[in-house]
């Protein structure tokens, strides 16, 4: 008796178990989303750096592919979200409302019909059980007490002192418990037939609320597996027909790529094959005799001054200073500074690469593919750091790099706008470090606290007490 209050519970789990379904739901949902957006953050960051940097023609579109395929990913993985929150979600708490009613004083309808089923088919042999049990009781206590009268006869029978009418006494309550006893057990036998013959319709009773009760949880268990099936079918890319052409697309741009074309590019835009600018006489402006004054100035230094040289790997790479008559490409020396993992995604504080990035994104590559290069050149074999006393391995021409320079912090005064490429920008209230003191022209060598290197007016900056 009672004992079918497991089987209501199964109601109460079926309705909590939906909120655990769209729980599970709603966080692959949320997981989803987190995906697509670092997927389309990552293509955007990728494809300025790649479409900016030195790769060029066909190269540069099929690496571009990646990023495509990356946004298209991204969406594809927008729409799995909202199949998952629109279509899955919301069925299940529809279906929810429908399947379970709430009631005023608190618990659900079905709770309370399948409860009061239950109680209903097993009122009448519950009461005929409790017959039983009054009857069992009261039958026990008869052949106790038998059996105690029995025990006094016996005893008084050997004691002399007790007179016949006492004796008579003891005999007649003997007597009087066996006729109790049969009674009882007469009454025990009648209320347990009785059980017997009303268990078949309790049975039957039971069995029909208790099938009611698998029929409502059939349902849950049924609408469970179709919505399963349902997540399983937004989930599943790999039947998703543009998800297949998402890299059958990316797979032809890659083949795309042809060495041959991208060098004939090259020599047609920027070798021997493209338009050039013969040297033409010119009319002296204020603005040449300026740009020829900062040349001259260069010019009182020998040697080769590598600035884009990083030895400890803590500063952006930069493109490099010519101060002498040879120029170098900063490319040159990429090898020297690049102590960049791009597989590192953390390092032994936990910072994340997302927080590196912004430290460490001029490190993909030493130039830009719009950079200018400076036009200082000479034929005099004594400034060459590559001459043939330097091949033989007598001198470095690196080594005037390698000793320190007293470094100083300014603030700047004033905002300052870089009129060239070897000119820092830097607003007023900045912080720099000076490199090299001022010459006799005013300026001073310094660089910013994102690593850039180069030149600005002394005046414009103050020593950091």
């Amino acid at each position: 008796v009672g004992n079918y209050k497991r089987t209501v519970k199964r109601i109460d789990d079926g309705h909590r178990l939906c909120n655990d379904l769209m729980n599970c739901i709603h966080e692959r949902a949320r997981i989803e989303k987190g995906y697509a957006q670092q997927l389309t953050e990552w293509a955007k960051r990728w494809k300025q750096l790649v479409e900016k940097g030195p790769q060029y023609g066909t190269v540069e579109r099929a690496w571009c592919a990646f990023m495509s395929e990356a946004e298209k990913v991204s969406e594809l993985h927008l729409e799995v979200k909202g199949s998952l929150m629109n279509e899955d979600f919301e069925k299940i708490k529809n279906w929810q409302k429908e399947a379970f009613h709430k009631q005023m004083m608190g618990g659900f309808k079905e709770t309370k019909e399948a409860e009061d089923g239950f109680r209903k088919a097993q009122k009448p042999w519950a009461k005929k059980l409790k017959e039983v049990e009054a009857a069992k009781k009261a039958y026990h206590a008869a052949c106790k007490e038998e059996k105690l009268a029995v025990s006094r006869e016996t005893n008084s029978k050997a004691d002399p002192a007790l007179n016949p009418e006492q004796l008579k006494k003891l005999q007649d309550k003997v007597e009087r418990s066996k006729q109790d006893v049969l009674k009882t057990k007469e009454k025990y036998e009648k209320s347990l037939k009785e059980l017997d013959n009303a268990t078949p319709q309790y049975m039957e009773n039971m069995e029909q609320v208790f099938e009611q009760c698998q029929q409502f949880e059939e349902k849950r268990l049924r609408f469970f597996r179709e919505v399963l099936l349902e997540v399983q079918k937004h989930l599943d890319l790999s039947n998703v027909a543009s998800y297949k052409n998402i890299y059958r697309e990316l797979e032809q741009n890659i083949k795309t790529a042809d060495a041959v074309e991208d060098l004939r590019w090259f020599r047609a835009n920027q070798g021997p094959g493209m338009s050039m600018n013969w040297p033409q006489f010119e009319e002296w402006s204020a603005d040449l005799n300026r740009t020829l004054s900062r040349r001259e100035k260069k010019k009182a230094s020998d040697g080769v001054t590598l600035t884009g040289i990083n030895q400890t790997g803590d500063q952006v790479s930069q493109p490099i200073k010519h101060s002498s008559s040879l120029s170098v490409q900063s490319n040159t020396v990429q090898s020297v500074q690049s102590s960049y993992n791009p597989f590192e995604d953390e390092d032994d504080t936990g910072s994340t690469v997302s927080e590196k990035e912004d430290n460490k994104i001029k490190n993909v590559s030493s130039y830009e593919k719009n950079q200018s290069y400076p036009t200082d050149w000479s034929d005099e074999e004594s400034n060459n750091p590559f001459s043939s006393t330097d091949a033989n391995g007598d001198t470095n021409p690196f080594d005037e790099d390698t000793s320190p320079a007293m470094e100083v912090r300014v603030r700047a005064l004033y905002d300052y706008e870089g009129q060239e490429q070897d000119e820092l920008s830097f607003k007023a209230g900045d912080e720099l470090t000076k490199m090299e003191n001022e010459d006799e022209q005013g300026w001073c060598k310094g660089r910013l606290d994102n690593g850039q290197v180069g030149l600005y007016p002394a005046n414009y900056v103050e020593p950091i007490q």
